[in-house]
C-alpha cells in the first residue's frame, strides 16, 4: 500500500500525517516546540529544533502507520508562512533563530516606509499591507542587525526562506532552495500579478535577490530526500503555505467558497478565481496554491491570536491543565456574565491592522470567575473571525451561504455554534478536519500521479456536521456591540 506523507510545521507544534488514497489518516505524530521571547512583543524558533522535531515526528508517524519509507509515494509540506530564516549555504546553519510571523520588532520600520508615501505602491503589487507581520521587514532587520550578515548575502554566501523553504533545504541536504507562490506572496517581496520577485520592491526592502529562493508550482516535484534521511529517497512534491493548504484541502477552489483555520492565529480565506480583489476593508490579496497554468487568487483576513489565548490560558494564567480543559470550564457558565477578552498580544491583525493594541480582559466585576474568562476568551475567537467574515462580505459583495471550518479549535463544538450563532450561517465542519496537512498531501499527490485530477479528490471531502445559527439577532448585535467597545479600549495601547 501506498501512502502521502505531509509534513504540517506549525507556529507551536511539529506535526507528521500519514494519508491513504481515500484521502483517510492512517496515522498522526506531533511535538511541541520551544517559543522564544527575547523581548517584548518579540517572538523567535530555533530553526534546528523546527527540523529535529519535524524530522522525528515523520519517522514516529510512518512507524505508527506501519508504513516502510520505500511505500511513500510523496512528501508534502505546509507551514507557518511569514515566519523568517537566514542560514548559510556551505553549511546549513542557521544564522540566527527564526523571526516568527507574530513578532513586531519591524513596526517601526513600516511605519517609517508608510511615512514615505510607500504603501500603496507595495499593496498595489503585493496585495499586502505594510505590517511586520510580513517576512520583508523581518529578513531586513536580520541583514541589519546580524554582525556580517549584509556582506555575505550580497556575497551570496546566504540564503532566506520561509519555513518551507528551510524544510525542504534539509530534507534534500542542500540540493534545493525553492518556494512555491503561496509563500513567496507573503513576503513583500513578490509581485502577485506578475508572479515573479520584484526589483523594485527588493529596493526599498533592501534586499539582495541573491539571497531569495526559487519559486515554483505549489504541486510538482522539486526534490528528492537526501541519501539516509529514510529508507529510500522520497520525492518532495508539494508546498503551500498553511492557509493556501487549507484552502485546498477543504475544496474551496471556485470563486466565493469559504473557509476559516482555527489554528494558532484564525485565517479566513475566500478563493476569487483567476483575478485578484483588491480590498477596501483592510483584507490581504493573496495567492492560492498553483497547480500549473494561470495563477489562482483569494482574499484572505488574518487573525493573529485564536488557538493561542487558549495556551495562554494554560501557560500564562494556569486556569486550566490542558487546551482540551477551556470547553468544560466555559461552559460551566450560562454566559460571558459581561466580561470581554481582546488577544491582541501581538497587536490585531484584520481588519483593524494595529500592531500597538495589546491585550485586554474587560468587564471585569467582584462576581468573574475563571470560567467568565476562559468563555471571554473561547468567545474572541468568534468575535474576531465574524469581523473578518464582514469585512470580506462587503469587499467581495457577496453573502456567505457557509462557512467550512478546520483547524485544532474546530473540534470545540461550543465555539462553532457561537461562531454560527454570530455569523448567522451554517458553520460546516468536515470529517477530516486536518485539511491543512490534507491540502499538501493532495499536492504532492497529484504531482506524482497517486490521484489523478481535482475532481477524484474532491469526491472525498464530506461534512461531519453543520452548526446552525439558533441566537436572536438582538441578541448578537448586544454581545456584537460589547466586543466592538472592547477593542476599541485595547488600540493604540502601547504606541508612544
Amino acid at each position: 500500500m501506498s501512502v502521502i506523507l505531509a509534513l504540517d510545521q506549525g507556529t507551536t507544534s511539529s506535526r507528521a500525517i500519514v494519508f491513504d488514497a481515500k484521502g483517510a489518516i492512517l496515522a498522526v505524530a506531533q511535538k511541541e516546540f520551544t517559543q522564544v521571547f527575547p523581548r517584548p512583543g518579540w517572538v523567535e524558533h530555533d530553526p534546528e529544533e523546527i527540523w529535529v522535531t519535524q524530522v522525528a515526528v515523520a519517522h514516529e508517524a510512518l512507524a505508527r502507520a506501519g508504513v516502510q519509507a520505500r511505500n511513500v509515494a510523496a512528501i508534502g509540506i505546509t507551514n507557518q508562512r511569514e515566519t523568517t530564516v537566514v542560514w548559510e549555504r556551505k553549511t546549513g546553519r542557521p544564522l540566527c533563530n527564526a523571526i516568527v510571523w507574530q513578532d513586531r520588532r519591524t513596526a517601526a520600520a513600516c511605519e517609517a516606509l508608510k511615512a514615505r508615501g510607500l504603501e500603496p505602491g507595495i499593496s498595489a503589487k503585493t496585495g499586502l499591507l505594510l505590517d511586520a507581520y510580513f517576512s520583508g521587514t523581518k529578513l531586513g532587520w536580520i541583514l541589519d542587525n546580524v554582525h556580517g550578515a549584509r556582506a555575505r548575502a550580497e556575497a551570496g554566501d546566504l540564503a532566506f526562506g520561509t519555513i518551507d523553504s528551510w524544510l525542504v533545504w534539509k530534507l534534500s541536504g542542500g540540493a534545493a532552495h525553492v518556494t512555491d507562490p503561496s509563500n513567496a506572496s507573503r513576503t513583500l517581496l513578490y509581485d502577485i500579478h506578475a508572479g515573479s520577485w520584484d526589483s523594485g520592491l527588493l529596493e526599498i526592502f533592501g534586499i539582495p535577490e541573491r539571497v531569495l529562493p526559487e519559486v515554483r508550482p505549489s504541486s510538482g516535484v522539486v526534490a528528492k530526500t537526501a541519501e539516509g534521511l529514510f529508507a529510500v529517497r522520497i520525492p518532495i512534491a508539494g508546498i503551500a503555505g498553511d492557509q493556501q493548504a487549507a484552502l485546498f484541502g477543504q475544496r474551496c477552489v471556485t470563486p466565493g467558497t469559504v473557509k476559516n483555520t482555527y489554528g494558532t492565529g484564525c485565517f479566513m480565506l475566500m478563493h476569487t478565481g483567476q483575478r485578484p480583489v483588491s480590498s477596501r476593508n483592510k483584507l490581504l490579496t493573496t495567492t492560492a496554491c498553483r497547480i500549473g497554468g494561470d495563477p489562482e487568487y483569494a482574499l484572505e483576513g488574518s487573525v493573529f491570536i485564536a488557538g493561542a489565548v487558549v495556551q495562554w490560558l494554560r501557560d500564562g494564567l494556569g486556569i486550566i491543565k490542558s487546551s482540551g480543559d477551556i470547553e468544560r470550564l466555559a461552559a460551566s457558565v450560562a454566559d460571558n456574565g459581561g466580561v470581554y477578552f481582546v488577544p491582541a498580544f501581538a497587536g490585531t491583525g484584520s481588519p483593524h491592522w494595529d500592531p500597538y493594541a495589546r491585550g485586554a480582559i474587560l468587564g471585569l466585576t467582584r462576581g468573574s470567575a475563571a470560567a467568565h474568562i476562559a468563555r471571554a476568551a473561547l468567545e474572541s475567537i468568534a468575535y474576531q473571525t465574524t469581523d473578518v467574515l464582514h469585512a470580506m462580505e462587503a469587499d467581495s459583495g457577496i453573502k456567505l451561504a457557509e462557512m467550512r471550518v478546520d483547524g485544532g479549535a474546530a473540534r470545540n463544538d461550543m465555539l462553532m455554534q457561537f461562531q454560527a450563532d454570530l455569523l448567522g450561517v451554517p458553520v460546516v465542519r468536515p470529517k477530516i478536519t486536518e485539511t491543512t496537512a490534507l491540502g499538501a498531501a493532495y499536492l504532492a499527490g497529484l504531482a506524482v500521479g497517486y490521484w489523478q485530477d481535482g475532481e477524484e479528490i474532491g469526491a472525498q471531502w464530506q461534512a461531519e456536521r453543520a452548526f446552525e445559527p439558533n441566537m436572536s439577532r438582538d441578541r448578537v448585535e448586544s454581545l456584537l456591540s460589547g466586543w466592538r467597545k472592547a477593542v476599541g479600549r485595547a488600540k493604540n495601547w502601547a504606541e508612544d
